[in-house]
């Protein structure tokens, strides 16, 4: 089966590096546009052995990107197109539909309750985004909680298959060499107490609460791992709060690597394991993959919103807590949880849960296939290998 995945972008983000962990998994023969930022997942996907090709699109209104993406299908004689981000949903799905090739599979990864990809939902947005979906086949939800925002948006039900993200759990195996490896790299004290975060910089992850935490801590430190537009903010707030040398900002961080055997730094493991507890403050998500890594990772996670664990029984993550998000509501969670640490109360490290080897990345795209299974029955073609039945928001 020849698979073409377009994206809006590849630098480094949730759904960017999704798609690559997902690339490495199917059993297709695929191909990546990306329609703009041909950045370090670009890289990581090209040097796992997949093509990427950069649309270089000048803007939103950029129309001779059509007709380019439009010939680039045709010409690659593809079986499905499946889409990644709004805009690239928008293009994909009507170049698709110009090249001839009816079956096209598009993942909403990022639909929130009130915002879309980090942007206010409108409702000229809304209505674009609706135009193009009744011309694909498919739309894939990254978590029941899209599922029915979906729903609400006027999807029809029959189209919508949730698929979650997925992580290599065994990946995020706890390691206490790199756990003092990374310290040291980042000039953390061994015996400090770390809390972590992780996303993008951006007023939606609410980081500022996260700070304002940690600095009412004395002695604690913040990991703050990502980039974004509010990453001078926040260093500027940390120290206005006298906290500066306690929050460290190491920036975004690929994952996987591109070349693993390179000197580029930490990566995410071990970011995690030189953490002792995480801590996500956004009010909105569209699943939470950091917090299912963290888990994965043995942390004790606590969330102000997390569709990826809402969607389960809770005894499928003990270790995870929900919270109010509050600064003083955070700063009396992490006071007990700073006692503990420096007490030496129970375990460093928690028991990997059911909930992270539910979102295991293998288990993810055998959903996927079937979903591009079910999608090309539909369109009177079909894949050889038996696969399960997409599931349903119901399920």
């Amino acid at each position: 089966m020849k698979v073409l995945h377009v994206i809006t972008g590849l630098g480094i983000g949730g759904a960017e590096q999704q798609l690559r962990l997902l690339l490495r998994q199917l059993p297709t023969d695929s191909a990546v546009v990306t329609l703009t930022n041909p950045g370090a997942v670009a890289r990581g996907i090209t040097a796992d052995g997949c093509p990427v090709t950069n649309l270089d699109i000048r803007g939103n209104r950029d129309l001779g990107a059509l007709p380019r993406l439009t010939r680039l299908i045709k010409d690659g004689r593809y079986d499905l197109v499946h889409t990644h981000l709004y805009r690239a949903c928008v293009y994909g799905r009507l170049a698709a539909r110009l090249a001839g090739v009816r079956t096209v599979v598009a993942t909403e990864h990022s639909l929130g309750a009130t915002q879309i990809e980090g942007r206010p939902l409108t409702t000229g947005a809304r209505a674009l985004y609706l135009g193009s979906e009744r011309l694909g086949s498919a739309t894939v939800a990254v978590s029941t909680t899209v599922a029915h925002r979906l729903r609400r948006w006027g999807v029809r039900r029959d189209r919508i298959h949730v698929v979650p993200n997925g992580i290599d759990v065994p990946r995020f195996g706890y390691d206490e060499t790199a756990r003092h490896k990374t310290r040291a790299e980042l000039g953390l004290p061994a015996d400090a107490f770390v809390v972590g975060g992780v996303g993008r910089l951006s007023p939606g992850k609410r980081f500022d609460t996260l700070i304002r935490a940690v600095a009412a801590l004395p002695g604690a430190r913040l990991l703050l791992v990502g980039e974004g537009p509010e990453r001078d903010r926040l260093r500027a707030l940390a120290a206005e709060l006298g906290a500066d040398d306690r929050v460290l900002t190491p920036g975004a961080c690929e994952d996987p690597p591109p070349n693993p055997a390179a000197d580029t730094g930490p990566d995410l493991p071990s970011l995690f394991a030189a953490m002792d507890v995480f801590v996500s403050t956004s009010e909105d998500e569209a699943f939470g993959l950091a917090m299912v890594e963290g888990l994965a990772a043995g942390l004790p996670v606590l969330h102000v919103t997390c569709p990826a664990l809402t969607d389960l029984p809770a005894e499928a993550a003990p270790g995870a807590r929900q919270i109010s998000g509050t600064v003083s509501g955070l700063v009396a969670e992490l006071t007990t949880f700073q006692e503990r640490f420096t007490s030496g109360e129970g375990p460093r490290r928690l028991p990997v849960p059911p909930a992270a080897r539910h979102y295991d990345i293998s288990r993810s795209a055998e959903q996927l296939m079937s979903v591009y299974d079910h999608a090309l029955r539909r369109n009177g073609g079909s894949y050889a290998r038996p696969v399960r039945r997409p599931a349903t928001p119901e399920e």
